[in-house]
């Protein structure tokens, strides 16, 4: 297993890797309401691995993902492009990002991302089919 955050840029994707960083950050979720701990590690174009947990609020609809956070984390740290992602729940199994974390993934990723889902690893084409992006914004 490659060292956290010096993953060559063009190393094969280290999924157990990955997924053990997402079940660390777990750990670390905010869920008091809820109780769903979710976190997410991304790999990164240059080598990077970021990491994001959910962090509920009393007031529901201001929560943030786990992807949230690890998207954030991505821009905190150099920006880049992420190239795989793996999103855990409180079991450590892999769990589907919501739909507004799925366009998160693809606006920092696009459609080369990968994705661990609980049937096997996704690229984003699949995860989200027809994704909105600039692409759309600059057709009008």
């Amino acid at each position: 297993m490659s060292g956290f955050g010096f993953t060559p840029p063009e190393a094969p994707i280290d999924w157990d890797a990955l997924t053990k960083y997402a079940v660390e950050v777990m750990n670390r979720a905010y869920a008091p309401y809820s109780k769903y701990k979710v976190g997410a590690a991304g790999l990164v174009d240059d080598g990077r691995v970021v990491l994001g947990c959910n962090v509920e609020n009393a007031a529901y609809g201001v929560a943030l993902c786990a992807e949230c956070g690890m998207v954030s984390a991505l821009h905190s740290t150099g920006g880049g492009r992420l190239r795989a992602v793996v999103c855990v729940d409180g079991q450590g199994r892999p769990v589907m990002p919501c739909g507004r974390c799925r366009q998160l993934l693809w606006e920092n990723g696009g459609p080369e991302c990968q994705l661990l889902t609980a049937s096997g690893v996704k690229p984003m084409t699949e995860v989200l089919p027809d994704a909105f992006d600039v692409t759309d914004l600059n057709d009008t």
